[in-house]
């Protein structure tokens, strides 16, 4: 890790930002193959020959290790971002020079702008630099992760942990500045999951004249939603950190013309999980001709190791008193990521990274270089420290 007093910061700075801008200039909203090609090369050229290990798997995950890495016992810490990006916005699109498709990338006031710098190659960037300047401490491997998929159920986190992709430790370099207070990047040691579900009411169509004929299927489905807001919404807590969650009637659709009795009718349900609680919907098919049907369910996620808690918030608050700012706290994130499937495998979490809230899929994203930087602090402080 290079001295932040030496007169290197500058440039590790802006290496920073730079590496920043490359990422965020390739396109990966329908295919991230360009952008995990930038960096695999990057992390074999800068960390290869220092002794990292780089591998790329069959869907494009990007994944390299270093330190402790034939030691059996050692324990690992993973610096985990995903390069993906939700598609975006018509001004946010451009050609290059060559001619290709490119993202439209601005630098001003202390900034980046374009699709994907908040969500995530910024924290990606600096995740990076920071895996090639750490050094670990012994008994340790430090591996460093870039995923692809996280945008649409994280299916490149899947995938790697069905591989066997098993970190002790993960930070995963989500948003979470200005959570706690202005200027400030928390750690977040928990957070809430997303369970979409569908409930299906099924009657008997007749004519709308004799009602009696046959079974409204929208009554039925309006007794399964009196049941849904029956519920308590999920609520736990994680190092005296509160989590509530949520359940929500976000849809409903029954019928097809005004004078026949509906037959069918589906209600669609938005629930906010919460770690080792969920709401008890499968109640709502006690209502006769009513099914319950779970579309998606990202998991939560919440830390199970507080002496990693700690030390990250230990290396945050380092990171932060050493530019003369306000110190971060433990708090908790309302958005799932990653580390929800990395938890749910057995992995320690915590979440840290540079987008602010209201940053990220916007028309306007953008990031903060001084926030890349001090994330860049954060992330090799805690892969240099024991706990």
């Amino acid at each position: 890790m290079q001295n932040d007093t030496g007169g290197e910061e500058p440039n590790r700075r802006e290496e920073v930002a730079d590496l920043t801008e490359r990422l965020v200039s390739i396109p990966s909203h329908a295919d991230e193959t360009a952008a995990g090609d930038a960096i695999e090369d990057w992390l074999r050229e800068e960390t290869e020959p220092a002794g990292a290990t780089v591998e790329r798997d069959a869907v494009g995950n990007v994944i390299a290790y270093k330190g402790a890495i034939d030691d059996p016992e050692a324990t690992s810490l993973a610096l985990v971002g995903h390069h993906d990006v939700v598609p975006p916005d018509d001004e946010q699109v451009d050609t290059n020079e060559a001619g290709e498709e490119a993202y439209v990338v601005e630098r001003r006031d202390g900034r980046i702008y374009g699709r994907g710098a908040a969500d995530m190659k910024g924290a990606v960037a600096a995740a990076m630099v920071a895996f090639r300047d750490a050094t670990p401490p012994a008994g340790r491997e430090l591996v460093f992760a870039s995923f692809v998929g996280e945008e649409v159920g994280g299916t490149g986190a899947r995938h790697a942990i069905e591989a066997g992709f098993a970190p002790d430790y993960a930070l995963i370099a989500e948003g979470s500045t200005n959570y706690s207070k202005p200027d400030v990047t928390d750690v977040v040691i928990a957070h809430k999951g997303r369970r979409a579900s569908t409930l299906v009411a099924e009657g008997a169509a007749a004519h709308a004249s004799e009602p009696e004929a046959g079974e409204n299927a929208v009554y039925r489905a309006c007794d399964a939603v009196d049941v849904v807001r029956s519920l308590d919404a999920p609520e736990t807590t994680v190092f005296g950190e509160d989590v509530q969650g949520s359940v929500a009637v976000t849809g409903m659709h029954g019928g097809e013309t005004w004078n026949v009795i509906p037959d069918r009718c589906e209600i669609t349900i938005d629930e906010r999980t919460v770690p080792g609680e969920r709401a008890d919907l499968a109640r709502a098919e006690e209502v006769p001709g009513v099914e319950w049907t779970v579309e998606q369910d990202l998991p939560p996620m919440g830390c199970t190791d507080g002496a990693f808690a700690d030390a990250t918030l230990a290396a945050a608050r380092e990171a932060h008193a050493t530019l003369g700012l306000d110190e971060p706290e433990h708090v908790t994130k309302p958005h799932a990521t990653d580390a929800g499937w990395l938890a749910e495998a057995g992995t320690a979490c915590v979440v840290c990274g540079a987008s602010e809230p209201g940053e990220a899929h916007t028309r306007t994203e953008s990031v903060s270089i001084d926030v890349l930087d001090r994330c860049y602090r954060i992330y090799a402080g805690l892969a240099e420290r024991r706990w």
